[in-house]
């Protein structure tokens, strides 16, 4: 089995992360995963809590050189952490937050009154280990795991950080992140790409975006913004001086032309988004200010059968079918077209809802925007739509009238609820049972309007 090595990052003082006190050196890094190793509790398995990137990383560093497996579940509710404990029953807790109320066994990071480790010989890890596993929902809300195997992730950060100009760079990028390292994204391209590309990760999990200003100048440059459609349109409204940023990077949604536009003007910086999957992790990029074709990262193809669009090659160990309305253009480009989930058919009539989104959020004094649809009613003749929007200084009038412009009658929502804020969650998603319950404790939202 070949070996891989843990980091790519060869002098014993290159800079690996950034912490509150500083600089932190591969010596230390590696000292501090020598230290946690010695001492992690003796399950196979390890869900790692830490909110400090620095602690995740050195927790799941210590994982991976012990032979332990990280579980990276999507949220962390009581149902979730049951259906963990009967997946792994020997799974145990590492957090850095005394207010973890997680029910299992629990080990507090930073450590206290533990000798140092001295270890700085770089840890060089099978190839086929599989060191993490991710989950999915379910249709059932049952939790689907995949396993990730080191070579595989390897593959995967290496061929995007190739593809963002991190490899082999005399000065060493900072990435900083607003998504959390428990997220698919987050774990790829804030943590595995800084030690696979020999450049450093920012402790920091900046939400707001006076917080975001403040990690991005806690660092030096050359900086990398890893974010969000959400975070990235709340710092470009917030209007805060920005310190130089080399590149900003974004997923978990396509964003809107428009917004894209004015990020690289705010920015004086290249905006580049990725598209993956918590199945495949990234397996495409596109610059969209420039183009709205995705390219796939070298060695990945796609296979098209009707609307099934399976991934495979590169790191992909088998294909992969993508829940997305993909065409190809050529082997290595495509167009993304919204999810098959979203699909909608009314009155015979059909129509996805990412593009409806796009176009509610390209309408002028829009903030933010979704169209949901609402579970089947048996007692109606016809589903309708319904949407949610930001929109200070805007009636329902207003909106319809402008949606009237672009889109069917039939696809109009109603209800149509102006609230204060949508019910994002830290990566800037929307999740179906939030939009729910907001429908559902709204007076009248069940009535057409």
């Amino acid at each position: 089995m070949p070996l891989l090595p843990l980091v790519t990052h060869t002098s014993p003082d290159s800079i690996i992360a950034w912490c509150t006190e500083g600089p932190v050196t591969l010596r230390q890094f590696l000292a501090d995963i020598d230290q946690l190793a010695a001492v992690l509790l003796p399950g196979s398995h390890l869900l790692n809590m830490c909110s400090d990137r620095y602690r995740f990383s050195v927790g799941l560093a210590a994982a991976i050189v012990t032979g332990k497996t990280s579980l990276l579940p999507s949220t962390h509710t009581p149902e979730v952490v049951r259906q963990l404990k009967a997946f792994a029953p020997d799974v145990f807790c590492l957090t850095d937050s005394d207010a973890c109320t997680l029910d299992m066994p629990q080990l507090r990071y930073p450590l206290t009154g533990i000798q140092p480790g001295t270890a700085w010989t770089i840890p060089q890890i099978g190839s086929d280990q599989r060191v993490a596993i991710v989950f999915t929902s379910g249709s059932t809300g049952t939790p689907l795991p995949h396993a990730k195997t080191w070579g595989a992730l390897v593959s995967s950060v290496q061929a995007e950080a190739l593809r963002l100009g991190l490899l082999h760079n005399t000065l060493p990028c900072t990435l900083i992140g607003t998504v959390p390292p428990q997220h698919m994204y987050g774990f790829e391209s804030t943590v595995l790409m800084a030690w696979q590309s020999g450049n450093a990760l920012s402790h920091a999990q900046p939400f707001y975006p006076a917080d975001i200003c403040q990690a991005l100048t806690a660092v030096p440059a050359p900086r990398m913004l890893v974010s969000s459609p959400v975070h990235l349109r709340a710092l470009l409204d917030a209007g805060l001086p920005l310190p130089e940023i080399t590149c900003v990077l974004s997923a978990t949604a396509p964003l809107p032309d428009r917004l894209a536009q004015d990020i690289e003007a705010r920015c004086s910086a290249p905006l580049m988004e990725i598209y993956g999957s918590t199945e495949t992790g990234l397996i495409a990029t596109r610059r969209s200010t420039q183009t709205a074709e995705w390219q796939l990262l070298p060695g990945i193809k796609l296979n098209i059968t009707d609307e099934n669009v399976h991934a495979s090659g590169g790191h992909i160990p088998a294909p992969i079918m993508l829940g997305d309305i993909i065409e190809l253009v050529t082997d290595e480009h495509f167009l993304l077209h919204g999810r098959l989930a979203d699909l909608v058919n009314i009155a015979g009539k059909r129509h996805s809802l990412a593009s409806l989104n796009h176009l509610l959020n390209t309408i002028p004094g829009v903030v933010d925007g979704v169209f949901y649809m609402p579970d089947d009613d048996d007692h109606a003749r016809v589903t309708r739509l319904a949407a949610c929007v930001v929109a200070p200084g805007m009636n329902q009038a207003q909106l319809l009238a402008a949606l009237r412009e672009h889109i069917d009658p039939i696809f109009l929502p109603r209800p149509l609820l102006f609230v204060d804020a949508l019910p994002r969650n830290c990566t800037g998603k929307l999740p179906r049972s939030a939009l729910q319950a907001l429908f559902n404790q709204t007076p009248g939202a069940r009535k057409s309007a």
